[in-house]
């Protein structure tokens, strides 16, 4: 199984330098919610690029996460990884197409 998550490419050519993701979500950290949010499937993640990321301009990433060894939980329908992303367990990156 793998999850996904979008990200502004600047956030993880930060993350590769640091070893771990920290956001959460567009302008919020893992600190500040608590969780990273993710998305079970590419159709769920087109959904969150519409209501949240529809007017970004700046490059938007696709990150495959392996969940294997992470605490991720399933709530409200998306999966919530509940601490730091490494980026070890991200098993590709693609830029986001709509």
């Amino acid at each position: 199984m793998t999850i996904h998550h979008l990200a502004l490419r600047a956030d993880w050519h930060s993350a590769r330098q640091a070893g771990e993701y920290r956001v959460s979500t567009l302008g919020r950290s893992l600190d500040d919610v608590g969780f990273i949010h993710c998305s079970r499937d590419l159709a769920q993640l087109r959904g969150v690029h519409s209501t949240f990321y529809a007017d970004v301009t700046e490059p938007l990433l696709v990150l495959d996460i392996d969940p294997v060894g992470l605490d991720v939980r399933l709530e409200n329908g998306f999966p919530h990884l509940y601490g730091p992303l490494p980026v070890s367990a991200v098993t590709a990156v693609r830029p986001f197409t709509a």
